[in-house]
């Protein structure tokens, strides 16, 4: 049966058919649409497959873990910064190794659509050395998820999955194939404890399964070679395959890679058949650099480090094309003198509210900072408002005022959102505590993962019991509603714990308008089917 999806949807739908029992996730463009499929699809809420959102993305990697130790299948989801997050639980796992097949889903966004990077999480397969999957499309992304579960299970390894916001996002026909049962509970007997005596052994295990990667990627149907007869090789890895196929068809000598480690044979083999390669990858030169250490220094390689193709951004069809000594498409210039829209917060939005009253507040004072977070308030740092000064990674507004503070800055303003603040700002929020540093946290609470389109937030309805917890003085926690009428009253809490030597923290709360209007299409459609 054929199906229409997304290539995040086409993940989801091979996971749920391939007998997964837990999504573990954060919500990040472009991973969101995974968790999101399975948390409405109709099987998963039969199964009661675990979906709801986790309060980061180390705690996913880690809750999966421990499904995995159980027996049964888990899949992690995140976009590539957060494969940072849970390095740590990430890399030491692929040496207690799994149980249940364990996928971890790394989404790369090339081009920083919504992103503050491009690193490539092909280089954390390397670095972790476990077997990575690269789908160059929807079908061999659906195909791949039941593929690495059996991996993963055979190897008892986790296995890493990588796409690109390209394929994410875009839309294609899927042969979907049967569901399967999800395995058993099977509690393994074996110790998941990396204590150094015992993690030293496990690490020469997971180093002798190398070759037994090197010969899977080998044997691999995802990984193929065509052959045209023509003097120049293509090595092309994931979605590049596409490019080149769009542009030469059938007349191409091609090593296609979608599953790695990469093999030296087939590369060395591929080389000594062809004058020079192209390398064509969506990403950073990852495949381009690993070669050259294959055929030798002398051997021609083209790629993203010798400018054939561009160093930065996503690839495109005109880009390989042009790599390939092929002129590009017709170039679209209609809007060449359009103005340029930056993205806004949206009309009506409580962080409009909140910036208005900083900035009015903050006019006073020569020499403040505002440290700014993740989420769709760091657009408060563009016009109107440009009131942000620093925009990072998750969680560091809080502990960038911190250290700013300890310089003997003031006033030092940190501004974080509700999921980021649960994500990884509390820990901070404690330093800062311990320190007796003298900041203003301002969590601005739309009560949902407002940036990624309306998630659950962890802390929804915790933040002034987190607080309290974390040693905030009561009478320095303050709640206020952001409205225009109400600014009178913002502006002097906000005068009154600026001037407080300590951590004060202000809650500006009122639900995000995208889904506060969601919500009240849901209530009135109850109500009509109610009547």
């Amino acid at each position: 049966m054929k199906q229409l999806l997304l290539g995040d949807e086409a993940i989801a739908l091979g996971a749920i058919n391939a007998g997964l029992s837990g999504v573990y996730a954060y919500p990040g463009t472009p991973s969101t649409e995974i968790t999101e499929f399975i948390q409405t699809n109709k099987v998963a809420r039969e199964r009661g497959i675990h979906s709801r959102w986790c309060t980061n993305e180390k705690t996913a990697m880690e809750a999966a873990l421990g499904m995995s130790y159980a027996g049964k299948r888990a899949l992690v989801c995140m976009k590539h910064v957060g494969m940072n997050v849970c390095a740590d639980a990430f890399v030491n796992s692929a040496i207690t190794g799994v149980n249940g097949g364990l996928i971890v889903l790394a989404a790369d966004d090339p081009s920083m659509h919504s992103s503050q990077n491009e690193q490539d999480s092909r280089f954390y397969g390397k670095f972790a050395l476990i077997p990575v999957f690269e789908p160059s499309n929807q079908q061999e992304a659906y195909d791949m998820v039941s593929s690495a579960f059996e991996l993963s299970e055979s190897m008892k390894v986790p296995v890493l999955l990588r796409i690109v916001t390209r394929l994410a996002h875009s839309r294609a026909a899927v042969d979907v194939g049967e569901l399967n049962n999800e395995n058993a509970l099977n509690p393994s007997t074996d110790q998941w404890v990396l204590l150094p005596g015992i993690a030293r052994k496990k690490y020469v295990d997971l180093l002798g399964k190398q070759a037994e990667f090197e010969k899977a990627s080998e044997t691999s149907a995802y990984n193929k070679k065509e052959t045209a007869g023509q003097k120049v090789g293509i090595i092309a890895c994931g979605i590049g395959y596409n490019y080149v196929k769009e542009n030469v068809g059938d007349n191409a000598d091609i090593l296609k890679i979608s599953q790695y480690p990469l093999s030296p044979k087939a590369i060395k083999a591929f080389a000594a058949e062809h004058e020079s390669i192209l390398v064509v990858e969506d990403g950073q030169p990852v495949v381009e650099e690993a070669i050259a250490g294959m055929v030798g220094a002398d051997y021609p390689i083209k790629g993203r480090l010798t400018g054939d193709l561009p160093r930065t951004g996503e690839l495109t069809p005109d880009c390989v094309a042009k790599a390939l000594g092929k002129p590009a498409g017709p170039a679209f210039d209609n809007a060449k003198n359009l103005a340029g829209r930056p993205p806004q917060l949206c009309q009506g939005c409580g962080h409009r509210d909140v910036y208005t009253a900083l900035n009015e507040v903050l006019a006073t004072y020569p020499d403040y900072r505002v440290f700014g977070d993740i989420g769709c308030y760091t657009l408060g740092a563009l016009p109107p408002f440009k009131a942000l000064s620093s925009c990072v990674d998750m969680g560091a507004s809080i502990t960038m005022a911190k250290g700013a503070a300890d310089a003997g800055l003031f006033p030092a303003v940190a501004i974080i959102g509700d999921s980021t603040f649960t994500h990884s700002g509390m820990t901070g929020l404690l330093d800062a505590v311990n320190d007796k540093s003298n900041i203003t946290v301002v969590i601005s609470d739309n009560l949902t993962t407002g940036m990624t389109g309306g998630q659950d937030s962890a802390g929804t309805n915790k933040f002034e019991a987190i607080c309290l917890g974390l040693g905030v003085e009561p009478e320095h926690v303050r709640v206020v509603v952001p409205l225009p009428k109400n600014m009178p009253e913002i502006t002097r809490i906000l005068k009154e714990e600026i001037e407080y030597n300590g951590v004060s923290v202000i809650i500006p709360r009122r639900e995000c308008i995208q889904t506060a209007a969601r919500h009240a299409r849901e209530r009135q459609k109850a109500k009509e089917a109610n009547k």
